[in-house]
């Protein structure tokens, strides 16, 4: 009987917490095809401006990568009305950061404000828009930033090239092969004419996403405002995209790296998956968290607790727009190989395949996801993410209230089902990342 109560009160709690947090947002689009997305929470005297634009790594050519990484630096560099390297002292003495960020599928930018300078916020974003100043001291200042992070990120750090060598060895076809950072010797190579017709590409506002969220105050004057800084932009050129397609990978894929700054070989066990917008995508979502999230999952459990064969199992999920990756990494201990660790892990695929999970087990992972999205949607940062990327890259902003009860009706049939559409050894890369054999001569 304790238990039953407490299983109950454990549920109410739940229902609860997702009820509660429950995103309400209106969204409307400008004349010039920006897409506007309001959620107004006077919770906090706080409010950001975001703007996500549908440009990422894989928008690049195969001769000029990095270009979405960079930009994520060089629109900080001034505008016409903000001087060069002032946009973060105004930022700063205003009470305010700043910060932004690059996917192989989009560029994201904001700025959090004391709710009193909303419109601060509003004319800084559309200055970046509208006005970039695109020159070659920025080009050329920028380029060093880029450079030194990525010796620190990459270069410098040890497994710092995993995913990258995975991306590589994965993908044929599509862009997702190469890195975000993308080529220093492209961006070396690029002239000034090319950096600015990537922006008069790519940032116009019929290719991206506005969110205000916070304590927006008079909606109206909210409206007003990104009228006046926004609405004033011209529309771009509409964007043709181009659709890469891979073939599925049917026969093992083998690959070695070694990095010279690791002591520890690492090995990897990597599968394509679909889009993130697919259900199936959900429901490897909640196969990995089974198998490799934390210490109290399955692979952890038998190879690193009980067996004592390795150091550390775990699993990296990229969730992306055209496909996906589960990356399966697992470190020897002692005398036990790559191959062996490997083993273990199969085999505990293997019954997945073969057994539904308890459903004590799916319980628990439902719980997980529940307690995932609560805190994924937990401050006016999150939710502004979250916003923009429903409506940009899977065409739904309501997702942000109704993605949970995809997860919430995902059975045990499907995780079986699901385990054996895409998890089979014939289906995967295996990459020996390894300790460099010249190290010692370096």
């Amino acid at each position: 009987m304790k238990n039953a109560i407490m299983a109950l009160g454990s549920a109410l709690l739940l229902s609860g917490g997702a009820t509660a947090q429950k995103v309400a947002f209106e969204e409307y689009n400008l004349d010039n095809g920006m897409h506007v997305i309001l959620h107004n929470d006077n919770t906090a005297p706080t409010v950001i401006t975001s703007v996500m634009y549908h440009v990422g790594s894989k928008d690049e050519q195969p001769n000029r990568t990095g270009f979405a990484h960079f930009f994520e630096h060089l629109l900080f560099e001034g505008t016409e009305n903000i001087k060069r390297g002032e946009w973060f002292k105004i930022v700063t003495s205003n009470g305010g950061v700043n910060n932004a960020n690059t996917s192989d599928d989009r560029t994201y930018y904001f700025e959090v404000f004391p709710s009193n300078s909303l419109e601060l916020g509003l004319w800084m974003e559309s200055e970046r828009l509208m006005h970039p100043v695109i020159n070659q001291i920025g080009v050329d200042t920028q380029n060093e930033v880029v450079k030194e992070e990525k010796r620190l990120r990459v270069d410098n750090q040890p497994y710092g090239n995993l995913i990258a060598e995975v991306k590589k060895n994965m993908f044929t076809n599509h862009p997702y092969r190469w890195a975000t950072i993308g080529s220093m010797e492209h961006l070396d190579a690029s002239k000034l004419e090319e950096f600015q017709a990537f922006n008069k590409k790519f940032y116009v506002p019929n290719n991206a996403v506005l969110v205000v969220a916070g304590d927006l105050g008079d909606i109206k004057k909210t409206k007003e405002w990104i009228q006046k800084y926004f609405g004033t932009i011209p529309r771009g050129a509409d964007i043709k995209r181009q659709t890469f397609t891979e073939d599925p990978i049917t026969t093992p894929r083998t690959a070695e790296y070694q990095d010279p700054n690791i002591q520890i070989p690492m090995v990897i066990a990597a599968y394509r998956t679909p889009s993130m917008k697919t259900r199936d995508a959900r429901v490897l979502d909640m196969i990995s968290t089974y198998l490799s999230d934390g210490n109290s999952s399955k692979l952890y459990k038998k190879i690193v607790d009980d067996k004592k064969m390795a150091l550390q199992m775990g699993a990296v999920g990229f969730n992306q727009e055209d496909y996906g990756m589960y990356i399966l990494y697992g470190m020897p201990q002692g005398s036990n190989t790559s191959a062996q660790i490997l083993k273990e892990a199969d085999e505990e695929i293997v019954k997945i395949q073969t057994d539904l999970i308890s459903e004590k087990d799916l319980t628990k992972l439902k719980n997980k996801f529940e307690n995932q999205y609560v805190n994924a949607n937990s401050s006016i940062e999150g939710v502004a993410e979250n916003l923009a990327s429903f409506y940009l890259l899977y065409g739904d902003v309501n997702l942000i209230n109704t993605e949970i009860d995809i997860y919430r009706s995902i059975t045990r049939e499907e995780i079986r089902d699901v385990a054996r559409k895409y998890l089979n050894p014939n289906q995967r890369l295996v990459l020996d990342y390894i300790p460099s054999k010249d190290k010692g001569q370096n």
